[in-house]
């Protein structure tokens, strides 16, 4: 097969989410199949990292899509045109994106349509733009992929989708993730957390990820318990922060909160495995790479009982309304209090962490694009 492939959120820089899920699925893929041929289309300067191998040809389209304008532009314009000149037979875009104006066969990956039901929490002109070509996306895509059940479920009650073109394919733990010794937690916490034990929160920073109420929630934690733990936030600004911000500034054990923007990822790792429970509340998730992180780590999880969480994590986490702090701050202090409950959530972790496989996934992902191939001329755009 000769593959087209949207790989513009490919950045070194941004090593999460969508471009963990892509940079995952696609290095296996391309080593794999070295009989098919990969076409990568970036809109900016690339990484040569993201050059698996031979049978990779990088190509860049520009303008850079920083813009809903350019977003446009690049997937009706420059993307169909691309897709024509090297030949392709499938465009594969494993972040939602896809182009109206190719009649190739599709294949997209769906994370989540988090717009659809927090539109609140996304500029205006973006919001604007998922709302009108989101659903058209999800109704012209040959196949779709997405990383949850839960997010099926979502994608075929708000499109009124048939489920028969959906697959489910997990994200994975990314390497370097993995139990640390006494001695490195050791040295971690006085590295990062003046020594002391410490809650973490990992994942970007905007409204959907209720970083505010874990905030809330660890000063109600303190102020209800002698303890001298620590809060560290870990991950970067991204939209919508102000009231972030203001929970950080002013939280009464703001002294005892830590947080990092810009850390190599041996040091997030370092940190996840050196907690005491990762904290991971979020409003709306499609998958939520961090509880099966932490549970590769052997940490406790603590996170929401909605959305795809509760499926990502099982039996393996305290799950919390995300809306109520008096809950998660009890949470909190189950962690602290209770070594038997902390065993027994790693204990189910170590196990749970086994359902989500890398390997699984990009076969899965391959063979939802070999399929849609071949079976093209009875598939209706």
């Amino acid at each position: 097969m000769r593959i087209g492939v949207n790989v513009r959120v490919l950045l070194s820089s941004r090593m999460e989410g969508v471009c963990r899920y892509m940079h995952e699925t696609l290095r296996r893929m391309v080593l794999a199949h070295p009989e098919d041929q990969f076409y990568f289309f970036f809109d900016r300067p690339y990484d040569k990292q993201f050059i698996y191998a031979d049978n990779v040809t990088p190509i860049v389209i520009g303008p850079p899509t920083r813009h809903p304008f350019l977003w446009y532009l690049w997937f009706e314009y420059q993307i169909p045109k691309a897709l024509k000149k090297y030949n392709c037979d499938v465009f594969y875009s494993g972040d939602t994106y896809m182009s109206l104006s190719t009649h190739i066969t599709t294949v997209i990956v769906c994370h989540d349509i988090a717009y659809a039901h927090y539109p609140n929490h996304i500029p205006w002109l973006k919001r604007k733009y998922y709302q009108k070509y989101f659903p058209l996306f999800h109704k012209n895509a040959d196949q779709i992929i997405t990383v949850s059940n839960a997010t099926k479920q979502d994608i075929i009650k708000t499109y009124a989708l048939d489920g028969s073109k959906i697959t489910t394919a997990y994200n994975a733990v990314k390497e370097g993730i993995t139990k640390v010794t006494s001695e490195e937690r050791s040295a971690t916490r006085k590295d990062f957390a003046d020594g002391k034990p410490y809650f973490i929160y990992v994942g970007s920073i905007h409204p959907r990820k209720n970083v505010v109420h874990i905030i809330k929630a660890f000063d109600l934690f303190k102020q209800n318990s002698d303890s001298d733990y620590k809060l560290v936030l870990v991950g970067r600004l991204a939209w919508n922060t102000e009231a972030f911000n203001q929970s950080l500034a002013n939280a009464k054990h703001k002294d005892d909160i830590i947080f990092m923007q810009e850390l190599y990822n041996e040091q997030v790792n370092a940190l996840i495995g050196s907690a005491e429970a990762m904290v991971y509340v979020s409003l709306f998730e499609g998958f939520g790479l961090p509880i099966v992180e932490a549970m590769a780590a052997e940490v406790p999880v603590i996170t929401s009982n909605i959305s795809s969480m509760p499926e990502v994590a099982g039996d393996a986490a305290i799950l919390v309304d995300p809306d109520d702090i008096v809950e998660i701050a009890e949470a909190m202090t189950s962690i602290k209090n209770d070594k038997e409950l902390r065993e027994e959530l790693i204990l189910i972790g170590k196990k749970q962490v086994l359902k989500f496989d890398w390997n699984e996934t990009a076969e899965i992902t391959y063979d939802v694009i070999h399929t849609a191939v071949k079976n093209r001329g009875t598939t209706k755009r």
